[in-house]
């Protein structure tokens, strides 16, 4: 069935606002909601769409993962890990993320971090970097500034 979820302040009507993960660390301050693509009345649709936000200070997991994704920045700017280098990222900003990329989300400033995040419905599980890549990228200055474990 076609419907519209109404947002006010960065909430959809009806949608729970989650943990990011319930389990594992290397993650602090944020949450989601699944706007799309998990109800049963969605289960024509491959993706599924999230809105994430990351509080000043917070941080997403370190990652990678066979699946691409893409995330669109709705609040705030930040910055994101890309494998060895970081970027800015500022509202409207549309970010691919191509499979296996090692990528972790930064908010900037005082303001929340929000994005929504498409992502194929069917996917692999995200994998933690392993030691010897984290080293790695703890050397490149870019990355190594940023990063968080």
């Amino acid at each position: 069935m076609a419907k519209v979820i109404r947002a006010r302040n960065y909430r959809w009507d009806s949608v729970d606002i989650k943990e990011y993960k319930t389990d594992g660390t290397g993650f602090r301050d944020i949450t989601r909601q699944t706007l799309l693509g998990e109800a049963d009345d969605e289960a024509r649709l491959n993706f599924i769409t999230r809105y994430f936000e990351v509080q000043p200070g917070g941080y997403s997991s370190l990652e990678h993962h066979e699946h691409p994704h893409v995330v669109v920045v709705i609040r705030g700017h930040g910055e994101v890990i890309l494998q060895d280098r970081v970027e800015t990222i500022d509202l409207h900003d549309c970010v691919y993320i191509a499979p296996h990329t090692i990528h972790q989300f930064h908010p900037s400033g005082d303001e929340p971090l929000g994005f929504l995040c498409m992502v194929d419905r069917e996917r692999d599980r995200p994998q933690i970097p392993d030691e010897n890549t984290v080293e790695r990228l703890r050397r490149n200055t870019a990355a190594g500034r940023r990063l968080k474990i």
